[in-house]
């Protein structure tokens, strides 16, 4: 399958490309710093997902997308998520592309209900604070865009090796981490997947 990833040089943006790679795919990644892909593997497109035109670039002759996209200064207000994802999305539409699978947060919506204390009452409200509203408009722009979308909300992101041990949360059910290995893994397995299509899910580590 034809994917490309959005956010490839994030941490997880990286572990989605890698994972994409171990199962076949053919991986393009839009990237503002091609210096960062360090993988000859990949087709790397010079440009930024805020820019239409540059998405329009990237997701033709695609077969999905994978956005991973996120700010570095979290407790900041930012439109950067909701931008880049109106961009993509309109760019999909055009395209004819329709598998789209995406990273959010835990915290939102229902997911609510499945979060710390800790992590609704200080977490969000402190160090997530900026982030949080953009998530939430860019599962709203997702929702209502008529694709074949999963949204993924984790909790916590850890580093290490994926434990292979990974859950979809039940409401009411509380979790607190997952690695970004997992979650990469996760993500890719849902190019092939229709389990939770159009569906948002919690993920976490068992």
């Amino acid at each position: 399958m034809k994917v490309v990833v959005f956010g490839a040089s994030g941490k997880t943006g990286k572990l989605v490309v890698e994972r994409a790679l171990a199962e076949g795919h053919d991986v393009t990644v839009l990237v503002r710093d091609a210096g960062k892909v360090q993988n000859n593997k990949v087709r790397v497109l010079t440009g930024d997902a805020t820019q239409p035109a540059d998405v329009a670039n990237a997701v033709l002759g695609q077969d999905a997308v994978i956005e991973s996209i996120g700010g570095t200064t979290p407790y900041k207000t930012t439109t950067l998520e909701t931008t880049s994802i109106t961009n993509i999305v309109d760019a999909m539409k055009s395209k004819g592309v329709k598998r789209l699978v995406i990273v959010s947060m835990m915290g939102l919506g229902q997911s609510s209900t499945q979060a710390p204390w800790w992590y609704k009452y200080l977490l969000m409200k402190t160090f997530l604070r900026g982030s949080t509203r953009d998530k939430s408009n860019k599962e709203a722009v997702v929702k209502n865009s008529g694709l074949d979308y999963i949204i993924a909300r984790p909790p916590i992101l850890k580093d290490g090796p994926a434990t292979g041990s990974v859950k979809v949360l039940g409401l009411g059910v509380t979790g607190h981490a997952i690695t970004r290995a997992d979650l990469a893994n996760f993500l890719v397995a849902q190019l092939k997947s229709d389990d939770h299509l159009r569906k948002v899910v919690t993920i976490v580590n068992n």
